[in-house]
């Protein structure tokens, strides 16, 4: 999950599958810590499309903005960000187990929010740019899966 307002990564969920439970799961964990985004932009994945995920956010107001189906430039963001996770997590770690992918994903969370610089927030890693949203805050923001 990628909060496309300021560039941040809010999660990586890592799992055998993922069915739309887990998703909502991580949404709703998600809404406690930032607030109620306005929208979540996401490709034609089972989990994304299931008729929990739109029961889901039409009951809380937040508008689905699925990609057409082949389009990825439609998400282009998150597309680069899977990338960058491709190349610096997948393709450079052999998994040991679960825990070990997800000990890796924390890491990487980490340093790609406060470490790595982003040509779109002026060099600088999104948590550097702007602070982090809470759900105190009140305010909505776009979401991308």
């Amino acid at each position: 999950m990628i909060d496309e307002g300021h560039r941040e990564a809010l999660a990586i969920e890592v799992g055998p599958s993922l069915p739309s439970v887990r998703v909502l799961a991580l949404l709703e964990d998600l809404i406690l810590q930032h607030g109620t985004p306005r929208a979540i932009r996401c490709d034609h994945g089972p989990e994304c499309i299931s008729g929990a995920l739109t029961t889901w956010s039409q009951a809380r107001g937040i508008t689905m903005q699925c990609i057409q189906p082949g389009t990825p430039s439609q998400n282009a963001f998150i597309e680069r960000f899977n990338r960058t996770y491709r190349h610096d997590i997948l393709d450079a770690y052999v998994f040991e187990s679960l825990a070990d992918a997800r000990d890796l994903n924390t890491n990487f969370l980490l340093n790609y929010n406060t470490r790595r610089p982003h040509d779109s927030l002026d060099r600088v890693p999104p948590l550097t740019f702007l602070p982090r949203r809470t759900a105190a805050d009140s305010s909505t923001y776009p979401l991308s899966t």
